[in-house]
């Protein structure tokens, strides 16, 4: 890019800051700052939309939410629970559903954004994984964002338990049991967080902490991570998308000023408006319709957000395995699936970019993201742990799909057990494939041209199709495909076994090397014609060649 000025709108404040900070050069240089253009890069702005509207809205709930299990009598609008026993904290729910000016319209919101957030945190995650843009330098922030994403899950739970009601409590059922299955310091954890035993603890201190949780710790640790987060990506510079002009040591796209900062509000004002609209007519966490917890009773058809979908499902196909050793009892039914599913999916997250810059021995700079076709085995593994996900979650809800389709609960809860144990392999198996297959079309596009639509017949009435070149920019985007690192020799010509080839840690090294390149396809343009049937076909002088158009 091109040096600029700073632009005149900021050419005053910068002044007024450089004559008693002098700033104005740590300005200019970022006001200047590029940020690339690419669809997928909005996913991780909704994530800090959602957090924004997160602060705002939740800052409203607080000056009206009661967070005490004191006992009282609900006299509020609501009728149908009129002079019935619940908690404060309940009743000020209540409270600020009916009676509160915009008090539901602002809870649904609130509820809402969180979807969102866990939801496009997910979505760009995904994103960052499937283009390998957690490669170095990135791995911290690749890191920060599975502890966001980890933070989320444990501040929505305590997010929705808030209001005590009895789909809360269920949750919150299931949280205790879990805590305590944890071998040596469960029964700890769970004291530590209930105050005593299930469901108010010694003094009811249940819901004040939770409270303390949710509005005051895990949110200054998310906002904390935030921060550190762009402050990271603001020095490292964004990742780009393979284009023409992009290259590794150039970041083209537009200025963060007036381009980018233009373009973010409005985005952030279009997210507030899908929010708003959601929180006005879709409605979510309808508590009146639940009543107060009781620990005698359960809602029919308990479900979870959907970030919590995993765990509900990995308990629900869990058999009921425990082990009695020494007076004391492990059950594993509840720890398995409270521990393995998402240390599986987060542990194998976080691990991943280390994992596979040792199998490659790739230790370079990248800031030109891969096309997902041109990495099968990576996008391969990102699609079976997405199967992995989706089967416990649809595992969770076992017993709605079973009552609506009218099938055995014991059926779907078996075929569940299979499926999360098949699916990903098949999944795997799958993609990879469609990436091969991908990446032999861009290798025929590359050398060969695209279909033109004009069809050649040979004088002795054989067709083809003319193929013509493929433009300049597709061309960049084919071509970003690099080859794959041969495979370095276990021996040399000596015989002498390779430094990193020896003992169990080089095996393994070595195999999974061979099954990272064995399937690599090369893309690489040809300088031949594009006539034809695809190979260079040419026209021979003296002959005629006539041509159909279709």
């Amino acid at each position: 890019m091109s040096e600029a000025t700073a632009p005149k709108a900021v050419e005053g404040p910068l002044n007024f800051l450089d004559d008693r900070l002098g700033s104005t050069t740590f300005f200019n240089r970022n006001l200047k700052k590029v940020f690339p253009d690419h669809w997928s890069f909005m996913l991780g702005e909704i994530a800090l939309y959602s957090f924004i509207i997160l602060l705002l809205t939740g800052t409203f709930l607080t000056l009206w939410f009661h967070p005490s299990m004191m006992e009282t009598h609900y006299d509020g609008s609501y009728t149908k629970l009129q002079g019935v026993k619940m908690s404060e904290a309940y009743a000020s729910a209540l409270h600020i559903s009916f009676d509160v000016r915009g008090g539901l319209l602002m809870r649904q919101i609130h509820h809402w954004a969180a979807i969102l957030f866990m939801a496009s945190i997910m979505a760009h995650m995904l994103r960052v994984f499937f283009t390998g843009a957690y490669r170095k330098p990135r791995e911290l922030n690749w890191l920060i964002g599975l502890g966001m994403f980890t933070l989320g899950m444990v501040e929505g739970l305590f997010g929705y338990s808030l209001p005590d009601d009895l789909l809360s409590g269920t949750g919150l059922r299931i949280t205790q049991g879990v805590a305590q299955s944890i071998p040596l310091v469960g029964t700890y954890i769970s004291m530590f967080l209930f105050g005593g035993e299930f469901p108010e603890g010694n003094y009811g201190d249940l819901i004040p902490r939770l409270f303390t949780l949710h509005v005051l710790l895990i949110p200054g640790i998310i906002l904390g991570l935030v921060t550190a987060h762009m402050m990271i990506m603001w020095h490292q510079k964004h990742t780009a998308m393979p284009t023409q002009k992009q290259t590794e040591k150039q970041v083209y796209g537009y200025p963060f000023y007036p381009v980018f900062m233009a373009k973010t509000g409005a985005y952030f004002l279009f997210t507030f408006g899908v929010v708003a609209l959601l929180g006005a007519f879709a409605q979510i966490n309808p508590i009146w319709l639940f009543g107060p917890y009781d620990p005698g009773a359960i809602s029919s058809a308990s479900q979870p957000d959907f970030y919590m979908g995993i765990l509900e499902g990995s308990l629900r196909i869990m058999p009921n395995w425990e082990i009695t050793a020494a007076g004391h009892t492990l059950s594993l039914n509840v720890l398995i699936p409270a521990l393995l599913p998402l240390g599986l999916v987060f542990g194998g997250a976080a691990v991943w970019p280390f994992l596979e810059q040792w199998v490659t021995g790739d230790k370079r700079h990248h800031n030109v993201n891969d096309r997902p076709r041109n990495a099968p085995v990576r996008t391969g593994v990102g699609m079976a742990a997405v199967t992995f996900y989706g089967v416990l979650w649809l595992a969770g809800a076992n017993d709605v799909l079973a009552e609506r389709f009218h099938l055995s609960l014991f059926a779907t809860t078996w075929f569940f057990r299979f499926a999360v144990f098949a699916a990903p392999v098949l999944a795997y198996i799958i993609t990879k494939r469609i990436c091969l297959g991908l990446q032999r079309k861009d290798a025929a596009v590359a050398a060969h041209g695209v279909e033109s639509g004009i069809i050649l017949m040979s004088p002795d009435g054989r067709f083809s199709e003319r193929h013509e070149p493929a433009s300049q920019e597709q061309m960049a985007v084919l071509l970003s495909k690099e080859r794959a690192k041969e495979q370095a020799p276990a021996t040399d010509a000596n015989g002498i076994p390779a430094p990193k080839s020896k003992g169990p840690m080089g095996y393994v090294r070595s195999r999974l090397q061979r099954a990272w390149t064995f399937d690599d396809i090369p893309v690489e343009k040809h300088d031949h014609g594009h006539d034809g049937d695809g190979h260079g076909a040419h026209e021979v002088e003296g002959r005629e060649t006539k041509q159909i158009s279709h």
